[in-house]
């Protein structure tokens, strides 16, 4: 009888250990480390004609440019992301929440491609569940192939005789392969199947999408070895009070990581959404106050989002600060440039901000619209509604400018908007092709006095 071999895994990073250790010295974290079996024995051997060769060093101006020609998955929305479309032979990990729609939106992605064969491998679901979703979708196509397998070497062998032009495996958590003694999510496991896929859709060069679940703090389970493995990485994220859904790239070998999708569960599925400023607005029958329009870059996409605020009296003395969607240390820094550039007195009020939608901010453009909509929710006069902010404050009270000031003012046109605050400094080479009313301004106390004179 062979001896079992083990080893300790952090659960949360991934990294190896031959013995127990209390925090784990790659990631930080306390009471990861998790034993399991390694027992390994042969590994799966390719067919005769996709075995790979012994490499040679080739001088760099010797290497011909391969023509990555790319597929379209029809949805506009994750070619933007993926940079263009699928790369054959690539590996891309899609992950996010339980329930967020990862299954919905691969789902639409393989019954989209009408011109492939697509493969869909699902661990998770039965084939009639399967057939109730695309029946849900409304999308027919005759090319995508359901198969309910969960061992890798039954995969593969269904992979071999197939020829699938796609491959989509929901989820990569719950393949599992006799390799391995483990059982199946384990990170050996987890290892092992998604390097056999990888050299797998390499030597086939066949485009495969993996799903992956996330732990409990929000990142995909085993993200360190998945990580180096593929070469995209895809967040698929979302509220769940509300129905809009983002696709975010954080890593891409063939692509930029600064593109997002945005999606709309509805009955149907997912509903793509080209233009979600006119979404992420609220349309009102008269102005209220604390509600200010700014335009931030979500990757190359200009989003045109509502900042709420709400500032009253402190009831028990100690004011509450409360930010969603946003920063709440630099709400904090804001008010304190409101207190001491402008006069206005805030340290004894309440201040709760809200990004309307559901979505969080980070671009400093936001920081004017934050300021505009406090002020007009402390004297309780609206702002004007076909107003729009962009720029950044310093803590000297000076409004600085921010890069691509061109897209963000077109966009803010496109919508409908009839003025956009801007930083003095930003607009100096800035072409007169625009037709909304573009007002410069420098400080703080200069753009109080333009909107409640």
């Amino acid at each position: 009888m062979s001896k079992i071999k083990t080893a300790w895994f952090c659960s949360a990073c991934g990294a190896k250990a031959s013995k127990w250790i209390g925090c784990c010295p790659s990631c930080g974290e306390w009471n990861t480390y998790q034993e399991e079996v390694i027992q390994r024995t042969e590994r799966y051997d390719l067919p005769v004609g996709k075995k790979q060769t012994i490499a040679a060093p080739v001088a760099v101006q010797q290497i011909e440019n391969a023509d990555n020609a790319r597929v379209a998955t029809g949805s506009v929305e994750l070619d933007r992301v993926l940079g263009g479309g699928l790369v054959a032979g690539s590996l891309i990990l899609v992950g996010g929440e339980p329930g967020i729609g990862k299954s919905t939106l691969m789902l639409q992605i393989a019954l989209r491609c009408k011109g492939l064969r697509v493969l869909y491998v699902s661990g998770e679901e039965s084939a009639e569940q399967i057939k109730m979703r695309a029946d849900r979708i409304g999308i027919s196509n005759e090319h995508c192939y359901i198969l309910n397998e969960t061992s890798l070497e039954n995969v593969l062998l269904h992979l071999d005789s197939f020829a699938p032009q796609m491959v989509v495996i929901d989820s990569i958590q719950t393949l599992n392969t006799s390799f391995i003694d483990s059982s199946s999510g384990s990170i050996s496991q987890i290892r092992e199947c998604a390097s056999i896929l990888q050299q797998w859709c390499k030597s086939a060069n066949v485009p495969v999408f993996l799903i992956g679940h996330i732990t409990k703090d929000g990142s995909i389970a085993g993200p360190k070895l998945l990580e180096h493995t593929v070469d995209a990485v895809l967040y698929f994220e979302g509220d769940r009070n509300y129905g809009y859904r983002i696709l975010r790239s954080m890593k891409n070998r063939f692509g930029s990581t600064n593109e997002l999708g945005i999606f709309e569960m509805q009955h149907n599925g997912l509903r793509e959404v080209h233009n979600p400023s006119e979404i992420l607005i609220s349309h009102r029958d008269e102005p209220i106050s604390g509600v200010a329009i700014t335009t931030v870059m979500e990757g190359m996409r200009p989003l045109l989002i509502e900042m709420q605020a709400l500032v009253g009296t402190a009831a028990y003395g100690t004011p509450q600060r409360s930010a969603t969607g946003f920063d709440v240390r630099r709400m904090n820094m804001l008010l304190a440039v409101l207190e001491k550039r402008c006069g206005f007195r805030i340290n004894t009020k309440d201040v709760f901000l809200n990004v309307a939608g559901g979505l969080r901010v980070d671009d400093p453009v936001a920081d004017l619209a934050v300021v505009c909509a406090i002020l007009s929710s402390s004297v309780d006069i609206p702002l004007g509604q076909k107003d729009c902010f962009a720029g950044e404050i310093g803590l000297s009270g000076e409004i600085r400018p921010v890069n691509r000031i061109e897209m963000r003012i077109a966009e803010a046109e496109k919508i409908g908007f009839d003025r956009i605050f801007v930083a003095k400094h930003g607009i100096k080479n800035l072409s007169d092709r625009f037709g909304i009313e573009i007002i410069p301004v420098v400080k703080v106390d200069e753009i109080a006095k333009k909107l409640f004179r």
